[in-house]
């Protein structure tokens, strides 16, 4: 895709941000349409780089505000929603918040792609709208069964989007992320919160015997994937889920990450968090068939790139 004018909610975040480096390299204009909420840090750093460029456009601003939505929506072609107030954890603790950004907000997306009658609006969703999977890997007809305000969030998103698509014919396609890692990742998300507390020479702190797994997908594949999906024809109305296609357990991951580091690091067991699930392993075949979706680097390759990054901005801070 290219030549298109297009605008990301979330924009300014960890995924949003290199989804915004794609799609200007592959030549379009992008407007990034952020609130630059405090849940966390490192936003202005993501984009900074862009902030010169003639066809990047940073607008400061809340998807809870419809009238500015309205303004920045009926001039592009296509819409990749990807704000939200993420994490598990963080929505136990903000129930009301996460409910009113991840639901009203998106439903004024979906109302302002419907007045700007767009070619195509993809949704970021999560694998958090299955909860605890009856099997694995799991595929887009499993039960949608959240045990998180999170997930279930999203999985109510993921319900206006089906309607608005279906009632008023808006062309959407909803995409469920698992577990995505990379540079820029949050500060408050597992790989980052290990890697910090190992150069900080601070006990790593796991939420049960570390034996649960997750299917952890590099940043520049979950890019791919969405690419690939707002570049294929003939698939509004679908869901794809956009993992790694593999498990691995958590103690295995923080191991991998102390011999990386070549540092010696304590760990500490603690509890298990509520609506965190003990599994996932997401089946991509229906991405690989339709939209040639193919991850390409392993857990390994893509901690080392971590680390790297992690190095990097630690010297400049």
């Amino acid at each position: 895709m290219k030549d298109l004018k297009v605008l990301v909610t979330g924009g300014a975040g960890f995924i949003g941000s290199h989804l915004v480096d794609t799609l200007l390299n592959l030549g379009n204009k992008v407007i990034v349409y952020d609130n630059f909420d405090k849940c966390y840090s490192g936003k202005k750093e993501n984009i900074q780089h862009n902030i010169k460029n003639p066809r990047f456009t940073l607008v400061k601003a809340d998807i809870l505000d419809l009238k500015t939505l309205v303004k920045y929506t009926k001039s592009v072609d296509m819409v990749f929603h990807l704000a939200a107030l993420p994490g598990v954890r963080f929505s136990a603790d903000n129930p009301i918040n996460t409910t009113t950004v991840n639901i009203l907000g998106t439903l004024n997306v979906l109302r302002a792609a419907k007045k700007a009658r767009i070619k195509k609006l993809l949704f970021a969703s999560s694998s958090s709208v299955y909860g605890q999977p009856n099997y694995m890997p799991t595929d887009e007809n499993h039960l949608t069964n959240p045990i998180s305000i999170y997930g279930a969030s999203k999985l109510c998103a993921e319900k206006y989007c089906k309607i608005f698509h279906e009632q008023m014919k808006i062309p959407l396609i909803i995409l469920r992320f698992y577990t995505v890692f990379g540079p820029r990742q949050r500060p408050d998300m597992a790989i980052h919160k290990w890697t910090r507390a190992i150069f900080k020479n601070e006990p790593i702190r796991i939420y049960g015997d570390g034996n649960q797994t997750r299917d952890f997908t590099y940043i520049d594949d979950v890019i791919d994937g969405t690419i690939r999906a707002a570049e294929t024809d003939g698939i509004d109305g679908e869901t794809f889920n956009l993992g790694g296609g593999s498990r691995i357990n958590i103690n295995k991951v923080i191991n991998m990450l102390i011999k990386l580091s070549s540092i010696d690091a304590r760990i500490i067991h603690e509890s298990p968090k509520l609506g965190d699930v003990q599994d996932t392993h997401a089946d991509i075949n229906k991405a690989r068939r339709v939209l040639g979706f193919k991850p390409k680097i392993q857990i390994m390759n893509g901690l080392k790139k971590f680390i790297r990054w992690y190095k990097v901005k630690k010297l400049r801070e």
